[in-house]
């Protein structure tokens, strides 16, 4: 009886997959998105990789041998000449990677120097603007040079190179003839080019640290390299495809931060659809119950059914996962284009890997069994007797006691392990703090929260409704009728709401920890250049004293500071002390104390940094003890910084008590900015540093003024890591709209004679389609509120334990943006169920059966 009966059981499921497949398709969309997902993932980083090699390696494909001394020594124009005569060798260039400071003595501004052809296929860089240069003292630049130093074809450079008894310093005035874009490589800093021989002349150079050989055919590649290695002896001769496996897989690397962030967001996103599939599968088989309660009736034991409907949802996770790989892989070649017309240079990935299709779509079927395994259960253990009965709706009738029992004991694990790291979070300047094993345990407390939010949702699903019934109110009795459907279900509203708000809880405190990252960032960037410009002695020392005034009447120049600084003794070791005032640095987010108030430093008063401020135990109120020239002076803490002073200072004092110390009445260091903003007003004010510098006694290079713009800042990467991030996590919020879709269709069908009573009793169609739809956006309410909750402290926990230096910062515009988007969104998820539903005929509701 056992084969006849699975074939019975079976083939009764089949019938049912065939009879009613919009159920399943609406149950399989979860399992789609997480097939789309996962193997979007798998394209995306097949595009990031091959995006990356194209962009950042710095070996042209022409490229067939690469040749380098094996010792310190370079390789001579003799030795290039010798590769150039070896059989086989089409041809080779010599490669210099040097640098040098730039813009005479006004400037310690830095350009990289390299050899490139600028033509043919080894070439490394194509002109944009101008002509190559050929010849001596001409360069051509790249775009990021072009723009940090505003230079144009036709305009001069002035580079600072080692004189020829290599103690001082020659101004070499060097014209710029083009501007070039990389072909084949992404530089780090700005770059200037000219050919190899011209280069070597201009550096006072001997030799290149490595040439590249082109041979004609390619195969000949083998033979050449042997050759070569006996006319240069000593030389490494290595393939250009090793090379360049040897770039890519560096390439790679700096990008795998990105690609195993993407991991963990992934397995979020395949989580929620894991939860979004048990869902829809619990409110089909409750639709089903008198299917399968008559499966019972006739002989079907428990087993042999719970084995069905595991069986039919493999095939609905096989069916899906395969529909998500296609899906995924045709997105993934629409992707380039896609982007190249939005100004993205991004590679097509490569063919279809199958072991990686394969395992997706194995994956999505194994997901499947897991999402149904628990509803299936429940329903195989249906009494015959609802036979005779009308479908249920999904609410389950067991006692939730055990499971409130286990939402508490996760949410008390959750507390305390938060409470834990909380009490042992590190003072500013503790450097050994183990920030990774403390955000390790954050993350966990967070999973067991969500869990604890999991197993208590539908106790929470009324009190947050109640709350909202108020304003619903006033919108007639849709409203009242939407807040008692979803009131009237707990169950599957808090299943529902909970993958919604994991969703937002995971964009909310991104954007958190984001926001604070970047005030951070932008804190960091004014202590090391709070100024456009700080001037200062190369060999150390003080300025002349009547620099600060004669900058400070350029018009061109604002903010001209004269800085002194002191070196004394606290406990034993040395520290600097500056009479900078900290009121006045310019920052994005200004200068903010710990503890204290930085307006508050006065006579016989101190601002601290973090790190001593930590290391002596002080705080605002509190004495210390500085000693200078060995006399011990007494000071009290005005405030304490969060981090670390600018310009290196570890104390900062007025500038009568910095004088009292013993300083120098001539300032070691000057700062200004300029005046007007805009490139423009960067570069007159440039000049005008420079023209001060040229006066007797200040021209001979021992002044250096650095200027910020040059600097290389963080916003781009922190722009690209947040946005990467951001549409990452978008794909837990599609899995949750996905699933609110999904359970507002299900749940029209389940209600129709529900719908034909309203409608019976006077409700019209509009009517009926607004509360579905009020319904759909109450889900995302739901779970935006929820997930607010739970993510904005986690945030703030996660931003201490990073940096505790770090201002917390709750971007509202954006989580207020992030939940009205996504209550909106929700709402239109249930459009096409809240239509269905305004057209259900009032003679339903006399109907029998569904």
């Amino acid at each position: 009886m056992n084969g006849p009966w699975r074939a019975t059981v079976l083939g009764s499921q089949a019938a049912e997959l065939l009879r009613r497949p919009g159920r399943f398709a609406a149950t399989g969309l979860s399992l789609l998105i997480a097939a789309f997902v996962v193997f979007g993932a798998v394209m995306a980083q097949q595009i990031v990789t091959a995006t990356v090699v194209d962009r950042f390696r710095g070996t042209p494909d022409a490229v067939s041998l690469v040749v380098t001394p094996k010792d310190a020594a370079d390789i001579g124009e003799a030795g290039l000449d010798a590769i150039r005569r070896t059989p086989g060798v089409t041809e080779a260039v010599g490669r210099v990677d040097a640098g040098t400071p730039v813009g005479g003595s006004a400037a310690e501004r830095y350009l990289a120097l390299a050899a490139d052809p600028g033509a043919g296929p080894l070439a490394q860089v194509r002109p944009v603007d101008g002509a190559y240069p050929s010849g001596p003292r001409r360069i051509a630049v790249d775009t990021r040079a072009a723009e940090a130093y505003g230079l144009a074809s036709g305009s001069t450079l002035t580079l600072l190179l080692p004189a020829p008894d290599g103690e001082s310093t020659r101004r070499v005035p060097v014209e710029i003839t083009g501007i070039v874009r990389s072909a084949a490589t992404a530089a780090a800093e700005p770059t200037g080019y000219a050919p190899g021989p011209d280069l070597l002349k201009l550096l006072g150079m001997q030799g290149y640290s490595r040439v590249d050989v082109r041979t004609d055919p390619p195969a000949a590649a083998t033979e050449a390299a042997e050759r070569i290695r006996r006319a240069v002896p000593g030389a490494v001769v290595r393939s250009g495809d090793e090379v360049r496996d040897e770039e890519a897989r560096a390439a790679v690397a700096d990008a795998s931060d990105t690609l195993e962030l993407a991991g963990v967001f992934l397995a979020v996103a395949v989580g929620a659809a894991v939860l979004v599939a048990t869902s829809t599968f619990r409110i089909v088989f409750a639709r089903r119950v008198r299917q399968l309660a008559l499966m019972r009736a006739i002989g079907a034991t428990s087993r042999r059914l719970a084995a069905a409907l595991v069986a039919e949802g493999a095939v609905v996770g096989l069916l899906a996962g395969a529909a998500g790989v296609l899906a995924a892989w045709g997105c993934a070649h629409l992707v380039p284009p896609v982007a190249g017309r939005f100004g993205h240079d991004l590679s097509a990935p490569a063919a279809l890997p199958p072991a990686q299709a394969a395992l997706t779509v194995l994956g999505t079927g194994l997901l499947a069994v897991l999402a149904v395994l628990a509803p299936s259960l429940t329903a195989s253990r249906v009494s015959p007797l609802q036979a005779l009965r009308t479908a249920t709706s999904g609410e389950s009738t067991v006692s939730g006691a055990g499971r409130t029992v286990l939402g508490v004991l996760c949410a008390a694990g959750a507390v305390l392990l938060a409470r834990q790291q909380y009490a042992g979070l590190p003072e500013p300047g503790d450097t050994a703090y183990d920030r990774f094993t403390a955000l390790t345990l954050v993350v966990v407390s967070g999973g067991l929260a969500f869990l604890a939010l999991i197993a208590l949702g539908p106790l929470l699903v009324r009190p947050v409704l109640s709350a909202l019934a108020v304003p619903l109110r006033r919108t007639g009795a849709a409203g009242r009728l939407a807040v008692a459907g979803v009131g009237g279900a707990p169950a599957r509203a808090a299943s529902v709401s909970v993958v919604v708000a994991l969703g937002v809880c995971l964009v909310g405190s991104t954007l958190t920890c984001l926001a604070s990252l970047d005030a951070y960032e932008r804190y960091k960037e004014t202590l090391e250049a709070p100024a456009d410009f700080r001037l200062y002695a190369r060999e150390g020392g003080t300025l002349d004293r009547t620099l600060a005034a004669d900058l400070a009447a350029r018009p061109e120049l604002a903010d001209v500071t004269a800085i002194r600084t002191a070196e004394v003794v606290q406990d034993g070791r040395s520290a600097t002390v500056s009479d900078l005032d900290l009121t006045t640095v310019r920052s994005g987010t200004g200068l903010t104390a710990r503890t204290g108030a930085l307006g508050r430093l006065g006579p016989a008063h101190v601002v601290v940094d973090a790190e001593h401020a930590h290391r002596l135990g002080v705080a605002e109120g509190d004495r210390v003890t500085l000693e200078s020239e060995g006399r011990p002076i007494r000071l009290t803490v005005a405030a304490t910084l969060p981090g670390a002073g600018p310009y290196g200072g570890d104390f900062f004092v007025t500038a009568a008590d910095l004088t009292r110390m013993g300083a120098d009445p001539a300032p070691t260091l000057i700062t200004a900015n300029a005046s007007a903003g805009g490139t423009e007003g960067r570069t007159r004010a440039h000049r005008a540093v420079t023209g001060t510098l040229t006066g007797p006694g200040r021209g001979d290079g021992r002044v250096v003024a650095e200027d910020a713009a040059t600097r290389t800042g963080t916003d781009d990467d922190l722009r690209t890591m947040a946005t990467t991030v951001v549409l990452l996590l978008c794909l837990t919020v599609l899995v949750a709209v996905a699933g609110v879709a999904t359970t507002a269709g299900l749940t029209v069908v389940e209600r129709r004679r529900e719908f034909g009573l309203l409608r019976a009793l006077g409700l019209s169609g509009a009517a009926v389609h607004r509360m579905v739809t009020l319904e759909c956006a109450l889900y995302g309410v739901l779970g935006g509120i929820l997930g607010l909750a739970l993510g904005v402290p986690y945030s703030w926990l996660v931003v201490r334990v990073a940096e505790t230096s770090a201002p917390f910062t709750v971007p509202a515009g954006q989580l207020a943006a992030v939940l009205a988007a996504l209550v909106l969104v929700t709402a239109a998820a249930g459009t096409v169920p809240a239509l269905r539903a305004s057209r259900t005929p009032p003679t339903v509701a006399v109907a029998q059966g569904d």
